[in-house]
């Protein structure tokens, strides 16, 4: 691509307790690079590093070495802070440890008020992130009268009416039962695909890989394979040999594949596997 990358990490390496006799080294020389309108989804088993790089594309963390620029700023800049936390906005896995209001509209606008916004714009904010998050039935309830999938929407709604340009989803469906899961997916791919922001997605569900464009695998806290979804998962056994699962539709298309050789071994969907099978039955699906 020829535009400028909206994050850009340039040989990162972060140790934990860095001064210490025994740091504990999480990233190792990360080179990546996100643009504008990527959905972006980071696999590895718990320790790979995928939540210490998170944290760094909106200064949580900062480099041991290298750089990490967000929007041409450097993260390693004080001044800078407060505008890569404006431009980048993160979602965690608890929920509960970002609702900060007893009432749902009240938490949405919470954010934009201690941005200064005046109130018009904030109320327009609001009733956007609540739309888009499918949440206006719920503006006026409690928030912990809400199911779990109904509170990360919340708080995804949160970050939004703040406007940033990339959000980051640390895990964030990993509590939630497999319909709140749904709904929060739901809720992102319409702000990747109809609103235009990025997304960076951490996940150990590997379906949930295939929502994004891009999609990178890391151990020992290096990038060690990055491609489309159906090129990362066309690996089936490096996968396995990192402990790693593929989604379950390319699981069957792989095992198929080794009895039937000429079949696609990295279906990523259901609807993929069944349509070849119609294929080759000379059905229609």
């Amino acid at each position: 691509m020829s535009e400028e990358p909206i994050i850009r990490v340039e040989n990162v390496t972060f140790a934990y307790n860095a001064e210490s006799e025994n740091p504990i080294v999480a990233l190792r020389e990360v080179n990546l690079e996100i643009y504008r309108g990527d959905y972006l989804v980071i696999v590895g088993h718990n320790g790979s590093g995928k939540s210490t790089l998170a944290k760094h594309f909106n200064a949580l963390l900062t480099p041991t070495q290298g750089d990490v620029w967000v929007e041409g700023m450097n993260t390693k800049d004080p001044r800078h802070t407060l505008d890569i936390r404006r431009t980048v906005g993160m979602v965690f896995q608890i929920p509960d440890n970002q609702i900060v209001a007893t009432i749902v509209e009240q938490d949405v606008a919470f954010g934009p008020e201690n941005l200064g916004i005046p109130p018009d714009e904030i109320a327009r904010r609001v009733e956007w992130a609540l739309e888009v998050t499918e949440l206006k039935p719920f503006r006026h309830r409690a928030p912990h009268l809400l199911s779990a999938g109904q509170k990360q929407r919340v708080a995804i709604a949160g970050i939004i009416a703040m406007k940033p340009d990339v959000i980051v989803l640390d895990e964030s469906t990993a509590m939630l039962d497999p319909v709140g899961r749904e709904s929060v997916l739901a809720a992102v791919r319409r702000l990747n695909q109809e609103e235009g922001i990025t997304v960076v997605a951490i996940t150990h569900f590997m379906h949930e890989a295939t929502e994004g464009n891009r999609v990178i695998v890391m151990e020992a806290g290096r990038i060690i394979m990055e491609g489309t979804p159906r090129e990362v998962f066309s690996h089936v056994e490096e996968l396995r040999d990192l402990m790693l699962d593929v989604p379950q539709p390319t699981e069957v298309s792989y095992e198929l594949h080794k009895l039937v050789p000429d079949f696609p071994p990295n279906l990523l969907t259901v609807q993929e596997v069944v349509e070849e099978v119609c294929r080759r039955d000379g059905r229609a699906p």
